[in-house]
């Protein structure tokens, strides 16, 4: 079994199969879905995209000042680069996992500087457990954690490496949490929330960030919200696009989910952040 593992591993390394296709088959050799979450931790820091030793990047943990105090964050941007525009990343509802790290660093590679601010912070961090993670990020002060987030724009926009132009994307929990930090930073120029719980009308008229929204076809919670959404968008002329992938599922964009990931869906996803993002903060 060991050495089956190693060898779909093997391939999922060496680009012989997708990412998806690998976590398939690990479940099936490790029997089903929740052993696969015990083995990945493991796997983890060898199936990243790309790896946290990267000589391509610099990266490292910072803080910075938030309301509940310090805020721990994981930070990477290109090797040697200076000036370069910022984005925030919000992690999911399990505080700043390994995945998100590397989503942070894949942003890195795009050109900008990449910040992804961990919420447990006021707890001393994200623990390795995702369960216990999951518990303790229930137990948050929820509007100081989003102050602690609106802080980070302030933090970029003054950041010795930053040209001042500060973007922000999240999945999940971070989808809504990008969503409220659009309502609440004035100086966001651009906000991709994936799959994000939707801000109330009321609230909207507020945000000047031009918005790019990710939607699953199969999330049919966080879609109810979209119709008014998209009228109070409409009504206070804020600008924003919409786009729903078909077949997807919430969290398709977690290539560490066996059971959400829907790499088309991820892939394209991505390419659209990234180009909005480079026509916002780079221009």
């Amino acid at each position: 079994m060991h050495q089956k593992m190693s060898q779909l591993f093997d391939d999922e390394t060496s680009g012989a199969i997708h990412r998806r296709e690998f976590l398939k088959q690990l479940a099936i050799l490790s029997a089903g879905t929740a052993a696969v979450y015990s083995i990945l931790p493991v796997l983890d820091a060898q199936a990243e995209i790309i790896k946290a030793d990267d000589p391509r990047l610099q990266t490292e943990m910072i803080t910075y000042p938030g309301d509940s105090g310090e805020v721990q964050a994981y930070l990477a941007k290109p090797t040697g680069a200076k000036k370069l525009p910022a984005v925030i990343i919000i992690h999911e509802n399990r505080g700043l996992q390994p995945h998100i790290k590397d989503v942070t660093r894949r942003m890195a590679l795009e050109g900008f500087l990449a910040v992804a601010p961990d919420a447990l912070s006021p707890v001393g961090g994200t623990p390795d457990d995702e369960d216990t993670a999951r518990s303790k990020m229930r137990e948050l002060d929820y509007e100081s954690t989003k102050k602690n987030f609106v802080a980070a724009v302030q933090y970029l926009k003054t950041h010795p490496d930053s040209t001042g132009k500060v973007g922000c994307t999240g999945f999940c929990w971070g989808g809504a949490m990008t969503n409220h930090v659009a309502v609440n930073a004035p100086d966001l120029m651009a906000a991709v929330p994936y799959y994000g719980r939707q801000p109330a009308s009321e609230d909207v008229p507020r945000i000047k960030a031009a918005l790019l929204l990710h939607y699953a076809e199969l999330d049919e919670r966080i879609n109810a919200g979209i119709p008014e959404f998209e009228k109070a968008l409409q009504a206070a002329s804020i600008e924003y696009k919409i786009y729903m992938y078909k077949g997807a599922k919430h969290a398709f964009n977690n290539d560490s989910n066996p059971e959400r990931y829907h790499q088309e869906a991820a892939e394209l996803a991505w390419k659209r952040t990234i180009e909005f993002f480079k026509e916002k903060l780079k221009t």
